[in-house]
């Protein structure tokens, strides 16, 4: 039994996992998020009562550059109080228990390859689209992160007029359209023609970063996650069509894309975060026959 952690600008949330699976799910709303001791009271005592059961450690994931060694954490998105955390020091002086932080889409990655729809694949890269865009790495079974835990972030690199995530991130809608990509979504389930067209159009972007990632890490499949993801339906035909000038077709003949289909998997990959440092085996519950 671990503990998993998922830091978000807005919310924390954190459950336990036992086999494969979430317990004692709950989340709370930042408050005040320019108090650093105001947030991490918040933070600590949503783990608090999770720390009562028999776990082995916590596992954090949080959207930001993380110091891996020391468990240092910097410039966390939507968070202002939280510019140098030494949160690793901070949460085993509280609770007398090993903790690990990784960045989120890490642990997204992570909880994917471990528990969820990548498990099996020695290679693989995790999307979350969202507010912005960001990517994991998983090859040879193993979470690659770089010298510095900013290893796989192509939504940095150049794009038309800006880079890439500001076409494949919610910032898309909002400044080529004034909308979002809910009401976008909203839209489009009503059958609305100028809705089909947005995500048509960032589907065609989307599939230029599938390409950068093809051509970069050339992964046996990709997990799209984050809120965006839920539009799978409705940009899935673009993106693949943008494919189509790939220059290796046998490669996407062999590549799985596909949408992440548990909420709570970032937190499965955060306490996973636990497993892989204290070499303790995953055990995952069978699946019922019946």
């Amino acid at each position: 039994m671990t503990i998993g952690v998922d830091v978000g600008g807005t919310n924390i949330r954190a459950g336990i996992e036992i086999g494969g699976s979430l317990s004692r799910h709950s989340s709370v709303t930042l408050q005040n998020k320019d108090s650093l001791s105001a947030t991490l009271n918040q933070l600590i005592e949503l783990i608090r009562p999770l720390t009562e059961f028999p776990v082995t450690g916590i596992g954090i994931g949080v959207p930001s550059v993380v110091d891996i060694s020391q468990g240092i954490v910097y410039n966390v998105v939507n968070i202002p109080s939280w510019e140098k955390v030494e949160l690793k020091d901070i949460l085993e002086e509280e609770f007398g228990l090993p903790v690990y932080i990784n960045n989120d889409v890490n642990c997204f990655t992570l909880g994917e390859h471990r528990f969820g729809l990548a498990k099996g694949y020695s290679s693989v890269v995790g999307i979350a689209m969202g507010t912005g865009l960001g990517s994991g790495l998983i090859t040879n079974n193993e979470l690659y992160m770089g010298h510095n835990c900013g290893a796989g972030e192509i939504g940095m690199l150049p794009y038309l007029d800006n880079n890439i995530e500001y076409y494949v991130c919610s910032g898309f809608f909002e400044n080529t359209y004034g909308t979002t990509a809910l009401e976008t979504y909203q839209a489009a389930l009503r059958g609305n023609r100028k809705a089909f067209e947005i995500w048509d159009e960032f589907g065609k972007h989307l599939g230029f970063a599938v390409k950068t990632i093809l051509y970069t890490y050339d992964p046996e499949i990709i997990v799209l996650g984050g809120s965006i993801a839920k539009g799978y339906e409705f940009f899935r035909y673009s993106m693949l069509r943008s494919l189509d000038d790939f220059a290796y077709p046998q490669s996407l003949k062999k590549l799985k894309i596909v949408p992440s289909q548990n909420d709570g998997i970032t937190l499965l990959g955060a306490a996973a975060l636990v497993h892989q440092q204290i070499g303790q085996p995953i055990k995952v519950k069978a699946e019922s026959s019946t």
